[in-house]
């Protein structure tokens, strides 16, 4: 059972009496049941990819792993409603390639894909690289079908665009963190097949630029704004220290960079992109600009935005923020955010990169160089306080796309509106009033 007991981080070890896999919706209802009746604690797992220990069973050895790997067939693919229905034990790669053998696209995009799984997307209400033009997996859902804790099944699954018969319980369930409900299936939106990408790696000054270009590039002049990624110079440097084939993408060195990718319907992708580009740079929203001019560039800028964790990794200690602010506030808070960090840790390196298209920054924090990483590590609870505290001024979020789990579970507590936590609480109470659903999570 080892691999079901620890998360990716090793930040959250447990024990439990089992791991159960249900084949079958009908299994999972009397897995439910006997549990509630029992008073015994389950903890829902996808692919076990979260990234804040809400797969992770405590370590009292009292409670199940529910694993939903085993629920994992795709039960209809509807190109003219253009929907798909698959059991949340699919994986999210799956989800895509089927969407893709009827020509069409499901746009939910995570470095975890090959593993991680509907269930636990929805689950976390998962976000990635193109809520921008998409928006995350709660805008993604048209309906779920899900056990409640005494093992009753909620049939929501629907294609209907238009419903308006009461509370919407899709909704409801996913980013619940299986608190509320275990979600066995969804029927989730498609889209058209993009057929052609324009994307490009663009140097800025300041991020004010950035906003700017980013302002400009959602008038969709070159083509659907599909992602909008930051990064600053320090990430970059990680990455050629220490990932092998990453090269510097323009032939200046500028503080920020960001990654933009546009999505046209028709083949011919390029030209706007390019007259787009040249534009922002003669009026001053950017510096300088590549755009990919093969399917391996594209990847390799791609490769540069997701090898920054890895990077910052292998550079030693990196103390993590999940957070989001408006837009507008980014170039903002990101100044404040970094200049309060290193007066209070001296030598800190602050690496804020991630998704500005939506607002939500990973404002991590590698150690000072030659620091010692557990004596580093040790002060997280410090840089928490201070990143966090400048969330709020700003009316941000603790917590963007990674959800609360164990990892936020006080802080959630000490940050949101206490008469929307009473309301949460009074929900949890009502939908499972013995407590068995993923205890000790969120709440």
């Amino acid at each position: 059972m080892a691999g079901y007991l620890r998360e990716p981080r090793e930040l959250f070890h447990g024990l439990a009496l089992c791991v159960v896999k249900p084949e079958t919706v009908d299994q999972l209802s009397q897995t439910l049941a006997l549990c509630n009746e029992s008073g015994v604690g389950v903890v829902p797992q996808g692919g076990n990819t979260g990234l804040v220990g809400g797969q992770t069973p405590d370590a009292s050895g009292a409670q199940i792993v529910l694993s939903l790997e085993k629920l994992n067939s795709i039960r209809e693919i509807d190109p003219t409603s253009d929907t798909i229905t698959a059991e949340a034990g699919v994986t999210l790669a799956e989800v895509k390639e089927a969407a893709a053998s009827v020509d069409r696209y499901f746009p939910l995009s995570l470095a975890s894909e090959g593993s991680c799984t509907i269930g636990g997307n929805l689950a976390t209400n998962a976000g990635g690289v193109h809520v921008i033009a998409y928006g995350s997996a709660r805008d993604l859902t048209l309906g779920i079908e899900a056990a409640l804790a005494d093992g009753r099944i909620v049939s929501g699954l629907s294609k209907l665009r238009k419903d308006n018969t009461g509370y919407d319980l899709a909704r409801l369930f996913i980013g619940s963190e299986g608190t509320l409900a275990v979600i066995s299936a969804a029927t989730l939106k498609l889209f058209p097949r993009p057929r052609g990408r324009a994307t490009a790696i663009v140097g800025f000054d300041h991020l004010g630029q950035a906003l700017e270009l980013l302002s400009r590039a959602k008038g969709g002049a070159a083509g659907l704004l599909e992602a909008f990624e930051i990064i600053p110079r320090i990430a970059l440097e990680l990455a050629l220290r220490h990932i092998a084939g990453i090269r510097d993408p323009l032939v200046g060195s500028y503080p920020w960079y960001a990654l933009v990718e546009f999505a046209s319907f028709t083949t011919d992708s390029g030209d706007g992109a390019t007259e787009f580009f040249a534009d922002a740079i003669r009026l001053g929203a950017a510096c300088d600009a590549a755009l990919a001019a093969s399917l391996e560039q594209r990847a390799a800028f791609w490769r540069l935005r997701e090898t920054i964790p890895e990077a910052q990794k292998r550079e030693g200690g990196s103390i993590k923020h999940d957070v989001s602010v408006p837009v507008d506030s980014i170039p903002a808070f990101v100044e404040e955010a970094r200049r309060l960090v290193e007066a209070h840790i001296p030598g800190v390196r602050p690496v804020p990169f991630g998704h500005m298209g939506d607002g939500n920054i990973h404002f991590n924090l590698s150690q000072p160089t030659g620091a010692e990483r557990d004596v580093f590590l040790a002060r997280w609870p410090e840089a928490n306080a201070i990143v966090h505290g400048v969330v709020e001024k700003y009316r941000g979020s603790i917590s963007a796309e990674h959800g609360i789990g164990q990892l936020k579970r006080e802080l959630l507590q000490a940050t949101k509106d206490p008469v929307s936590l009473d309301v949460m609480r009074a929900i949890k109470s009502a939908l499972d009033p013995k407590g068995i659903l993923n205890p000790g999570k969120l709440l």
